[in-house]
């Protein structure tokens, strides 16, 4: 893929600020959202009555094949077009995707209908909206993941390597058997920063350890995820990090499965703080990716200005794009310690992060 720097323009400056201020209820009859507030950007408040400014703005989604409750980065975007919507007034809707024929006519949906803004979640949309783009030039689109070369798409995509490399570092330091694992969904550019992070982190922490790596091949089949966490647990990894969207909850089952019959494993969940869904009780710790910051931003910036700024964005730990969330309960202080010195390092360029 393409490495696109940060852009400081007005419109990307509001995005890095609101990502620097990081610290549901789903409605799926896929019309408008509905109003009740999420985690999705919480460091602004509910907006007053006076600033509805979104009234009669239309923001639209299309999922990828992991849809709207993968518990993930798509579950993630339509958290923040929720609250888009309970603090601007805008007319939020998404359209989920079952498989990859029918990402262009989903984008098509919201074109044809007037939408004001776009989104496509996922590397895999990239495709239909480079297409959708060039036959509408007058849409505003904008996707996550990916790097559409167009007058009229917002490209967001994330240093995902450099918070892999921190949850690496916390999976080198706890494992108990040195052997860790990595379950991925499909082997796709994105998916293997996740990797390549993960797997230099737990390296710099503990090179006597090994990561078992294991795509599943898709982002919305847990069985297949329950499957991969199974041989691995099987294997002596007492540790597995997942980046597989709605795949990743058979992982966690597996591990819930372990844990109930007595043996100690953990996963490393992803995109959002997965404990809040799977409980303390598997979840080590979580990478975040601040996809719901993003969105939000972009969004309520269009709203805000009229402006729509196509430079594209990269986010990574300097611009907390990525990285642990606030409360790790089950990671030890020095070794939390020992990430925030790994962390500095990153940011200041001393350790420069392999993206594969």
């Amino acid at each position: 893929m393409k490495k696109i720097g940060i852009i400081l323009t007005a419109a990307s400056l509001v995005l890095v600020s609101a990502l620097a201020g990081c610290g549901k209820k789903e409605d799926n009859t896929q019309g408008a959202a509905s109003a009740a507030p999420t985690a999705a950007a919480s460091a602004s408040a509910a907006a007053s009555p006076a600033s509805k400014k979104g009234v009669g703005v239309k923001v639209g989604m299309v999922t990828d094949v992991g849809g709207v409750n993968d518990k993930s980065f798509n579950q993630s975007a339509w958290e923040a077009l929720q609250k888009l919507k309970t603090d601007t007034g805008a007319e939020v809707k998404y359209l989920q995707s079952k498989n990859d024929t029918e990402f262009q006519p989903n984008l098509n949906t919201f074109v044809k209908d007037n939408y004001n803004l776009t989104w496509g979640i996922g590397f895999i949309i990239g495709d239909a909206m480079k297409q959708v783009a060039a036959a509408n030039p007058n849409a505003k689109l904008a996707i996550i993941d990916e790097v559409v070369e167009a007058p009229n798409v917002k490209s967001v995509t994330f240093s995902e390597q450099e918070g892999s490399y921190l949850v690496g570092v916390v999976a080198g330091l706890m494992t108990k058997t040195n052997k860790v694992g990595f379950v991925g969904g499909m082997d796709i550019v994105v998916i293997k920063r996740f990797e390549a992070g993960f797997k230099a982190g737990v390296a710099a922490a503990n090179p006597n350890a090994k990561v078992s790596v294991n795509y599943t091949g898709a982002f919305d089949k847990p069985d297949l995820g329950k499957a991969a966490a199974a041989t691995m647990y099987n294997d002596g990894v007492d540790i597995i990090f997942h980046a597989s969207g709605g795949t990743g909850t058979g992982v966690f089952n597996e591990a819930k499965d372990r844990v109930k019959g007595g043996k100690k494993v953990w996963v490393i969940g992803v995109d959002k703080d997965q404990s809040v869904e799977f409980g303390n009780d598997v979840t080590l710790t979580s990478m975040m990716k601040y996809v719901d910051q993003a969105v939000y931003s972009v969004s309520k910036n269009l709203i805000e200005t009229g402006s729509f700024d196509t430079k594209p964005v990269v986010l990574g730990l300097k611009d907390n794009g990525v990285g642990l969330p606030p409360n790790n309960p089950n990671v030890p202080a020095d070794i939390l310690k020992k990430v925030d010195e790994y962390k500095a390092k990153i940011i200041s360029g001393e350790i420069k992060v392999p993206e594969k």
